[in-house]
C-alpha cells in the first residue's frame, strides 16, 4: 500500500476540522470538528507505524489509543460544558458566550448599599464633602448627618 493516500486523506480531514473550528458558531459542531482533527491525527499515527520501522514496535498504535482516550474525555467534558451553557443561556452559539461575568467583577448590591447609607461611591458623604477635610461648620473628621 502506498502511504501517500492515507497521509493525503488525513491532511484533508485535518483541514476540514480546522475549517470547522474556525468557521462554525455552534458549539456542538465545533466539538465535531475537533473530533475530525483527532481522527486525522490517529490516521497519521497508524499509517506512520505501519510504514516507518521505528525502534519501538507499535508505538504509533499505542499513541493512537492515547488519542482515542483523549477524544473520549474531550467529548465528555465538552458536552457537559455545552449542556450547562444551553441551560444558562438557551443558546450554544460560541460568539455569544461572555468570557467574564459582570456580577463577578462588580458586586451588585454595593452601589445601592452605599447610597442607602448616605455615602457616594467616590468617598465623600451625601452632601459632597470629603471625609478627610471635615465639614465647614464643625471642623470634625466625621461627616454631618442631615436631619
Amino acid at each position: 500500500m502506498r502511504p501517500v493516500v492515507p497521509y493525503v486523506t488525513a491532511a484533508l480531514l485535518f483541514g476540514l476540522g480546522v475549517f470547522g473550528v474556525l468557521r462554525r458558531r455552534n458549539a456542538v459542531l465545533v466539538l465535531m470538528a475537533v473530533e475530525l482533527m483527532l481522527n486525522a491525527v490517529n490516521l497519521i499515527l497508524v499509517t506512520a507505524d505501519t510504514t516507518v520501522r521505528a525502534q519501538l514496535p507499535h508505538a504509533g498504535q499505542v499513541f493512537a489509543l492515547f488519542v482515542i482516550v483523549l477524544a473520549a474525555a474531550e467529548i465528555g467534558v465538552g458536552l457537559a460544558i455545552v449542556l450547562q451553557l444551553y441551560r444558562l443561556r438557551a443558546s450554544v452559539a460560541v460568539d455569544e458566550v461572555p468570557l467574564t461575568e459582570p456580577s463577578a467583577l462588580v458586586p451588585v448590591g454595593a452601589p445601592l448599599a452605599a447610597r442607602a447609607a448616605g455615602e457616594s461611591t467616590s468617598g465623600g458623604n451625601a452632601a459632597g464633602e470629603s471625609r478627610s477635610g471635615g465639614s465647614a461648620a464643625g471642623g470634625t473628621d466625621r461627616p454631618e448627618v442631615e436631619r
